[in-house]
């Protein structure tokens, strides 16, 4: 039988509409009032559509290129552990651990330099195949399931003692491939006290902002005017604009806090940061990772493109979780990485590669701290306590733990206007399916939202916004940088989108960017695969609590504020609803922080950079103290964490770590 060109490419892009649809109809369905109602028919749908899943998938009728040049067998790029006699080990120059945000852009950007063999080695599997990762809505889909680290905290001692979710992509792209897209990359203050921690002027915002703008690929978007393309980067792999949906509630938004004294900002990523500049459209979008045809921009679809993907001297090697760093610890000059274990299972064979030059640690902030732990580096007194053998004794790994907290707010929408991906009714439902047909047939619609679609950043010692409020103590990063950030998500949730309400209902957030409290990860055991214990300690300062206080206190003045006052029910009485917040004293509201504080999925600094005397694990080159050949480059590294959202700077930390070593090593090739 003949095929016209493009046939199969049809035929994958209708599989992949029956696909979606039938996953939104379980996930749709199941929430409307008549499913919960009749149990057999909700059963019936169910089976019926994982029957049809399941058979579309082993057609191979939604079967995406990506993956298919990743090696999976680990013997091709390991010497198994125990053979005997030894076969020869397979070498490389350098060896990342984590294809995650910054894994891919040092796989990619060192690879242009032909003469470097590089191995990149990933515990998940491709982002780029899953469909839930690149459709900008649906990335909280993703958790809870295999393609994330299911991790949990210890119970917080001053947040009600509550365990708090904390999900870690599992999945080339890692967290750039399940996050809310929101490219925001913190204030110019923030990179200047890193220059000064560290000592080095190269990491100031003068010097650091051209890794920004090598990064990016600014797409103007002919709806969005007032950004000065000028100041964006043109050429950079990772495509950044206005693509996603804008609804009115976001919309409703922005207007109301243009009126309460918060001027309207064009675009957050300038020398003027998140200052607002007033322009004459009163829109603030916020500009997003996700390109033209509407899909998510991860650092995988970033960086490893097919052509990076193809070059001899990359290998990517997935479903690979590297156990331990291995050392030569007779080497001249002290200890010296020279390569890594690792396994596809935790009963599975064990693996080993060496690296002739570099080992490069960019598993994130979790789990680069507890590898560095189990292969012998970090506090002495906790590698004794379970008996790891020590490398070197440095007792900041793990420690600093910082991250963004944020407390969630919902509202009654009044104007009902339908969400889609949470209908309320059979008619909300079809009209999902009718969204997601338009979405795989146009890349238009609803299903574009990356669900936080507006925000704004402020001082909560701001007086025109917190009059009369007394002095609080400024953690910001300089008089102009921001320490709390509102935004709106196009409808309220709890537990990170597990529970949804009854009824429409709009989403307002305040998120602590510049927190006091800081916490420690540490190991639970000398088992790799047993996840480490993370307490961050949230609100262990009382100032944490008394600047959220003033962040709910400032998003009940939003919401009474037109035009987002007419949207929302202030006469609602729904008592799982926060329209009686208003009436509760500063005390009270408080308690009700403690018991909803909750990740915003920014933990940083557990291997910061800074001296050594001064709690710091890697230096400014982010080599890691005391030993040769390897370095650390992810969030962890964060000297003091952004006025923002991490994604950004963890893109600009990888691409000038790639500049050092591609310089380093063309220097070492004409000696």
């Amino acid at each position: 039988m003949l095929h016209s060109p493009g046939g199969h490419s049809r035929s994958r892009r209708i599989s992949a509409i029956l696909t979606f649809t039938t996953f939104s109809l379980i996930f749709a369905f199941r929430r409307t009032q008549f499913a919960k109602s009749n149990k057999t028919l909700r059963i019936l749908l169910t089976v019926t559509a994982a029957v049809l899943t399941v058979r579309l998938l082993r057609r191979n009728m939604f079967k995406l290129l990506a993956g298919s040049k990743y090696v999976t067998d680990l013997s091709r790029v390991g010497q198994r552990v125990g053979d005997v006699p030894a076969p020869k080990v397979e070498e490389f120059d350098i060896i990342i651990i984590g294809g995650g945000t910054a894994g891919c852009v040092l796989a990619s950007r060192l690879t242009e330099d032909p003469s470097l063999r590089v191995l990149l080695l990933e515990s998940g599997g491709s982002g780029k195949s899953l469909i839930f990762t690149r459709l900008p809505s649906a990335f909280t889909l993703l958790f809870h399931t295999k393609h994330v680290y299911e991790l949990h905290t210890e119970p917080q001692a001053f947040a009600r003692e509550a365990t708090r979710y904390w999900p870690r992509g599992k999945m080339l792209g890692g967290c750039s491939s399940i996050n809310a897209q929101m490219a925001q990359y913190g204030a110019p203050g923030d990179f200047d006290e890193w220059a000064k921690i560290i000592g080095d002027d190269s990491w100031s915002w003068d010097k650091f902002q051209r890794y920004f703008r090598k990064l990016e690929k600014y797409v103007p978007n002919p709806e969005y005017t007032g950004v000065d393309a000028n100041g964006k980067g043109a050429d950079g792999p990772v495509q950044i604009g206005y693509f996603n949906s804008f609804l009115p509630q976001s919309q409703d938004f922005v207007a109301s806090c243009t009126k309460l004294n918060i001027p309207f900002n064009s675009d957050f990523n300038t020398t003027g940061g998140t200052r607002a500049t007033t322009f004459p459209r009163n829109r603030q979008q916020i500009m997003t990772y996700i390109d033209k045809n509407s899909q998510r921009v991860s650092s995988e679809t970033a960086y490893l493109t097919d052509d990076v993907l193809a070059r001899q001297n990359l290998v990517v090697a997935i479903h690979a979780s590297v156990t331990k760093i291995i050392f030569d610890t007779e080497a001249t000059g002290g200890p010296r990485a020279v390569g890594v274990e690792f396994s596809k299972s935790k009963n599975g064979p064990k693996y080993q590669a060496r690296a002739r030059k570099e080992v490069v640690l960019s598993a994130g902030a979790v789990h680069s701290p507890h590898i560095l732990m189990l292969s012998g580096v970090g506090n002495r007194k906790d590698l004794k306590k379970h008996e790891i053998p020590i490398i070197h004794d440095i007792p900041s790994v793990g420690y600093n733990l910082v991250d963004h907290p944020v407390v969630d707010l919902a509202f009654k929408d009044k104007k009902s206007t339908p969400k889609y991906m949470r209908p309320h009714s059979i008619l909300e439902v079809f009209k999902l399916l009718g969204s997601v047909f338009q979405y795989f047939a146009t890349r238009g619609g609803p299903l574009r939202t990356n669900v936080a679609e507006a925000a704004a950043f402020v001082r909560s010692d701001d007086p025109l916004l917190f009059e009369h409020s007394t002095e609080v103590h400024d953690t910001t990063s300089a008089a102009d940088s921001p320490d709390l950030e509102l935004f709106s998500t196009i409808f309220g949730y709890k537990d990170h989108g597990r529970y949804m309400y009854p009824v429409h209902t709009v989403g307002l957030h305040v998120t602590l960017l510049r927190p006091a409290s800081r916490g420690m990860l540490r190991l639970k055991s000398s088992n790799p695969w047993d996840h480490p214990i993370i307490d961050p300690r949230y609100l262990e300062q009382h100032e944490d609590v008394e600047k959220l206080v003033r962040g709910v206190k400032l998003l009940f003045k939003v919401a009474r504020t037109e035009p987002l006052a007419s949207r929302v029910d202030h006469k609602a009485t729904n008592p799982l609803l926060d329209h009686g917040l208003p009436q509760k004293s500063d005390e009270e509201l408080g308690d009700i922080i403690r018991e909803r504080v909750q990740t915003l999925y920014h933990p940083a600094s557990t291997c910061r950079m800074a001296p050594l005397q001064d709690a710091g694990v890697v230096d400014s080159q982010l080599r890691v103290h005391g030993i040769q050949g390897l370095r650390v480059c992810d969030a962890s590294v964060f000297p003091t964490i952004v006025s923002g959202h991490t994604a950004g700077a963890v893109y600009a930390i990888a691409e000038k770590l790639s500049d050092m070593l591609k310089a380093q090593y063309a220097v070492e090739k004409k000696a």
